[in-house]
């Protein structure tokens, strides 16, 4: 039972550190690259209005950019004190990444953000566009190399597990580079941040021309962060595609939950508009949904770029699909339970230099390695995350993407035929999404993070095999710590947001 619920706290910890964590880095992401363009316009044209703009904005920028060091620190940390059994079994590959980027990309966006906040006055244009051009790549170079990182756990490939130190390691870095899911994930990812920056000055700016103040600045930012926001919007919607793709190869227990498909079949839709039947269990004849709209098709085609392609449920990832090849969960725990048996007795053997019995459990493992982790797991239908919270939080990210894209396009045709000012529901609508925004970007992490559930590394290492041996005492000492602590940088950085925004665009 400690053990249940150290993984609990454990978990819940991590999920803490994340989620405050991803308030900050998404508008990094996007208002960097903003910023820069700002800085582009003033440097070409020469127009001093352009260069007040954008040190508003950076000064916003610098903001964000400083209070969210922390929780990035933090969450690395904890790899070590609350993951340590994670950190030493994939610590070869996982950690490779981590490094690049504190050497290569940290090390670039904290070098030349100095110069870019505190050198307008010390360097040339050229040179402090350069400086603010080098931010924003590196920003976005760091969340590479992280998101690399995070690929290889949704996709493990490159690798090789060496029985004698019960460890994985690295045999292509560049395949755990170009890992497919690790692309698609961070252009996904880096997508969503720009989007979220547009959302930000488009709302920032959006306020000021309610209050008829800065209003010629505003009106610039505006035409700047929703062009952005379009244009980057589309490329979500792109990147989205490819990233669902991948889940459907690599992923299918994330793509049922994230559909609320149990039974499959092929030519599936996908489910537009829908409520799941919360007593709907696995294995049972219930419906599940209450009630739903279905896009004919669309599923299988965009998983599997095929409108016949057959996609499993729930119960086939479960019970099996013979006339599919799909095995039975309980078959894959069977067999993993074997490995790890194997894998004992191998060590076992080699230590009393029994090299014959050795190579036989060797061999029997290899025979049975692929399903290694599933030997941790107690029930087949462990193996499939929770539906409920996977499902809503994917629908509810969707549907707030399609939001901020007609947004973008409505803000942009009415700033551009000179009637925005006129637009006061549009103007309104461009405000409150700012929060809605943070709000899209977290559904995403859920559906990604919980989605991938019960895995810590998918198919291989389950959660509850990746804590660290502490008392239950301490991390929930760490949990409410670090609550307290994170929850005050946020109220500190939207106190110094609002004080800034308030002082209005001269005020920086």
């Amino acid at each position: 039972m400690e053990n249940i619920a150290l993984i609990d706290w454990s978990r819940a910890q991590f999920a803490l550190t994340a989620i405050y964590h991803w308030f900050f880095v998404p508008l990094t992401l996007g208002l960097s690259f903003i910023v820069a363009i700002m800085e582009s316009i003033y440097v070409k044209t020469g127009n001093v209005v352009w260069k007040e703009i954008t040190k508003f904005w950076m000064t916003l920028f610098a903001i964000n950019f400083a209070i969210g060091l922390a929780t990035g620190i933090i969450m690395e940390f904890e790899f070590g004190t609350n993951w340590s059994n994670y950190s030493w079994i994939v610590g070869d590959i996982f950690g490779a990444p981590l490094a690049i980027e504190g050497i290569m990309a940290f090390f670039m966006e904290s070098t030349f953000f100095a110069v870019m906040f505190f050198g307008w006055d010390k360097v040339s244009k050229e040179m402090h566009l350069f400086s603010t051009w080098l931010v924003a790549i590196g920003s976005n170079l760091s969340a590479l190399w992280i998101l690399v990182a995070n690929g290889w756990m949704q996709n493990p490939i490159g690798m090789v597990f060496n029985p004698d130190t019960a460890r994985f390691e690295m045999n292509s870095f560049f395949d755990v580079l170009f890992n497919p899911n690790a692309y698609s994930k961070f252009l996904h990812t880096i997508g969503s941040g720009y989007v979220m920056g547009s959302l930000f000055v488009v709302g920032i700016s959006a306020w000021y021309l309610l209050k008829n103040k800065d209003v010629v600045k505003a009106k610039k930012s505006i035409v700047v962060g929703a062009t952005f926001g379009l244009i980057t919007s589309i490329f979500l919607i792109f990147t989205g595609d490819e990233s669902a793709h991948e889940v459907a190869l690599n992923q299918p227990s994330k793509l049922a939950a994230m559909e609320g498909l149990y039974d499959g079949h092929r030519d599936v839709g996908i489910v537009a508009i829908g409520m799941l039947n919360p007593e709907k269990q696995i294995g049972d004849k219930k419906e599940p949904f209450v009630f739903e709209i279905t896009v004919p098709h669309a599923l299988s085609l965009l998983g599997f770029h095929d409108t016949d392609a057959y996609v499993p449920g729930i119960n086939q990832l479960i019970y099996g699909d013979p006339k599919e090849g799909i095995e039975p969960a309980s078959d894959k725990i069977e067999k993993g339970k074997i490995a790890i048996s194997a894998l004992k007795e191998y060590k076992e053997a080699k230590k009393a230099d029994d090299n014959a019995t050795a190579q036989k459990s060797l061999v029997e493992f290899r025979a049975n390695e692929k399903y290694f982790g599933y030997g941790y797991l107690k029930d087949a239908k462990d193996i499939i995350p929770p539906v409920a919270l996977t499902f809503y939080s994917f629908h509810l990210m969707v549907g707030l993407g399609t939001w901020f894209l007609a947004l973008f396009f409505f803000v942009l045709y009415f700033a551009m035929v000179g009637k925005l000012d006129k637009q006061k529901l549009i103007l309104r609508l461009a405000v409150l999404s700012i929060p809605l925004g943070y709000l899209a970007g977290e559904m995403g992490w859920i559906v990604a993070e919980v989605g991938r559930q019960p895995w810590a590394i998918f198919e291989m290492l389950p959660v509850g095999m990746a804590t660290s041996q502490l008392s239950v005492i301490a991390v929930q000492t760490t949990f409410w710590l670090f609550a307290v602590t994170f929850t005050a940088l946020l109220i500190a950085e939207i106190k110094i947001m609002i004080t800034q925004i308030k002082n209005g665009m001269e005020e920086h």
